[in-house]
């Protein structure tokens, strides 16, 4: 994360960067009947786009590597979540935020309501058809902050799909706090204690498993892959982009240097962990922080900045703490009765800014970045501050 050392114990990373972890550790889930009767679920903002939303999990298994947290596993397995526009979204049911073999695990871990996770959905129908153009739909990876799920940035990857994008998210198995898999199996976190290099191990894996992702696309999109079903040459792999929050924005910086697959990348308010992440690229890439005040910036932002070649800006959002760049946002605001939190302990958590209005604005930004760098947009909204969104400051 930004702004502070790495952390050496995981409990305290998992705190500062998670959606959800944040949450259980923070406080404990209140009775039942003590919860508000209006909260059935948590919600998340409705996305802004025209286009109806498909998704689908897929389990991709790479051979060629065992498992780094558990060796007794030859193959290093994943489960991705791919968001896309539809054609037709009606007879196809709408897709939960959290598998539900995950849910125990997540309540238990986390402290929130099992009932009210198992509830949450998303705005996305599970298997419906590919709204196909000509070409293809341009692709995002994403990649979350450390012990995140896949789902950690829902209310982003939702928007980018709705205005166009095919968006992959990735669950970096062992490091994500729990992953179901299609045969049932749910496999936890199995980091060990966090050090140094721990955490650099942590990013090389993670930047791995994100260039073994996107050959996977390559050939689904091909024909030539299993899994192909309905998504053969749906996307377009000359237009590839990629954002993360947390650790995931530093995989986002190491994968732009290590593989120019990646066309556009940006950094959400994370530290950048290792030489890759540093180097900088040719091609173009945002950095955008949370509200870290008048500070010393972190460093790695500072080596990278003179590192980069390509086309780069800083951004910094105003009244935004480091959980406001995922999901967290939205729902610790919903959960704060529930679990106890105290108005100071919420802002420290998810910020000052109001959350439909926090997460309204990194859609805006993030969407503005990839439609100019991946297609041809005029890219006013990063040239300079916008009246609209005062919030918004420019850095560098």
């Amino acid at each position: 994360m930004r702004k502070r050392s790495l952390p050496v114990s995981r409990r305290e990373l998992l705190a500062a960067a998670l959606l959800t972890s944040g949450l259980g550790l923070v406080g404990t889930a209140a009775p039942a009947a003590a919860r508000p009767r209006a909260l059935s679920r948590f919600t998340l903002p409705a996305p802004t786009g025209p286009a109806c939303l498909g998704t689908v999990a897929l389990h991709l298994v790479d051979p060629t590597r065992t498992d780094p947290w558990v060796p007794a596993h030859p193959a290093r397995e994943l489960m991705v979540q791919i968001w896309y526009p539809a054609r037709d979204t009606r007879a196809y049911p709408a897709a939960p935020w959290l598998s539900a073999g995950a849910v125990p695990h997540f309540a238990d871990s986390f402290g929130l309501p099992a009932d009210l996770v198992r509830a949450t959905t998303t705005h996305a129908r599970t298997g419906a058809p590919v709204d196909r153009r000509t070409g293809g739909h341009p692709v995002l990876l994403y990649s979350p902050g450390l012990g995140g799920d896949r789902g950690t940035s829902t209310a982003l990857a939702e928007d980018l799909a709705g205005h166009g994008y095919v968006v992959v998210t990735i669950d970096h198995t062992h490091d994500a706090s729990e992953v179901e898999f299609p045969d049932g199996r749910v496999e936890v976190a199995a980091i060990p204690e966090i050090d140094d290099q721990v955490i650099a191990q942590v990013a090389a894996v993670r930047a791995a498993d994100t260039r073994f992702v996107l050959d996977q696309l390559a050939a689904i999109n091909a024909g030539t892959h299993r899994l192909t079903g309905g998504l053969r040459g749906a996307v377009d792999l000359s237009r590839v982009g990629m954002f993360g929050h947390s650790l995931g924005g530093s995989t986002t910086a190491a994968v732009m240097h290590d593989d120019p697959r990646v066309r556009a990348g940006v950094n959400l308010d994370g530290t950048l962990v290792g030489a890759a992440a540093v180097a900088g690229s040719e091609r173009p890439f945002l950095l955008l922080s949370s509200d870290h005040g008048p500070g010393a910036e972190d460093p790695s932002w500072d080596t990278f900045w003179a590192n980069q070649r390509g086309w780069k800006r800083e951004l910094s959002l105003s009244g935004a703490a480091h959980g406001s760049f995922n999901d967290g946002v939205v729902f610790y605001p919903q959960a704060a009765p529930i679990i106890g939190l105290t108005p100071e302990q919420l802002a420290e958590l998810v910020g000052t800014l109001e959350p439909q209005r926090s997460v309204a604005i990194q859609r805006a930004y993030l969407r503005a970045f990839f439609d100019q760098h991946l297609r041809g947009g005029d890219g006013r909204l990063l040239r300079a501050a916008d009246p609209r969104y005062p919030e918004m400051r420019f850095v560098r």
